[in-house]
């Protein structure tokens, strides 16, 4: 493990990174006995930091859900990271691809909780009961230090999360199979990904479960209100400027998003 002076030390590094559109050395290279727990406590001063700035937590991104993922990554088992009300972003918006440094967007599902969830020994069953409603999302995902890239320093860097789109049609969990929820991923015309959101875990509620889980082991939870994204079921798609994003959700809805 690191210092609790390294730890802020990295935090500030990544938080100047994200400011300036400016890789940083990989912190997994910079601190040789950084672990993920250090990872995990960097990624929570960066929150507080944006926290004590003026931006509100509302909800979590779960990544490395795919196990072709967690064997790039080296890893078992998912990440995750935090959402702050800056990220979220509307469904036809119009975003300066310069804002980050080299984006990507991945193809996911929303939930929202209408309920706290206390882990340990949640289920799928059990998020479902809890949910409130489900709808369509985009990610953009972003790195803040060079690549390639351990474990450690994807979740150190808020497991690569950078902005979110939300848009299509809000339903409720037990009015769709959520497993068979299929969508196709077009840049500028030409579809690049398609995919179904059992790719994630069997069933993207199995990442909301895991998140909880691992939360209570640490003695937080899920609330009511908060935004989850469950995990991609495509592989990422570069974006760049000039460049126009449609998802199809099918029965869903779409969502659009442009980079300029």
């Amino acid at each position: 493990m690191i210092t609790e002076a390294e730890r802020r030390a990295a935090a500030t590094a990544l938080m100047q990174a994200d400011r300036e559109r400016q890789p940083i050395t990989q912190l997994s290279r910079t601190y040789a006995d950084l672990e993920i727990v250090d990872a995990y406590a960097i990624q929570q001063l960066w929150a507080a930091e944006r926290v004590a700035a003026g931006a509100r937590l509302v909800g979590h991104k779960i990544g490395l859900t795919s196990r072709a993922m967690q064997m790039a990554s080296q890893m078992t088992e998912p990440d995750y990271g935090f959402l702050t009300d800056d990220m979220v972003v509307n469904d036809g918006a119009c975003l300066a691809a310069n804002r980050y440094m080299k984006p990507r967007l991945e193809v996911e599902l929303a939930f929202v909780l209408g309920a706290d969830l206390h882990g340990p020994d949640l289920r799928v069953h059990d998020v479902l009961r809890a949910t409130e409603y489900v709808v369509p999302a985009l990610e953009v995902i972003d790195y803040r230090t060079e690549v390639p890239r351990a474990i450690t320093d994807t979740i150190a860097d808020n497991a690569a999360a950078a902005a979110m789109v939300v848009g299509g049609r809000v339903v409720r969990p037990m009015d769709v199979d959520v497993r068979w929820v299929a969508a196709t991923l077009a840049k500028n015309g030409v579809i690049e990904e398609s995919g179904v959101s059992a790719a994630v875990m069997g069933h993207p509620a199995a990442g909301i479960a895991w998140l909880g889980n691992k939360l209570a082991a640490v003695g937080e939870h899920l609330r009511a209100g908060q935004l989850l994204l469950s995990g991609s079921f495509t592989r990422p798609v570069s974006v760049e400027a000039n460049t126009v994003i449609h998802a199809d959700f099918g029965p869903l809805g779409s969502i659009g998003v442009s980079f300029r």
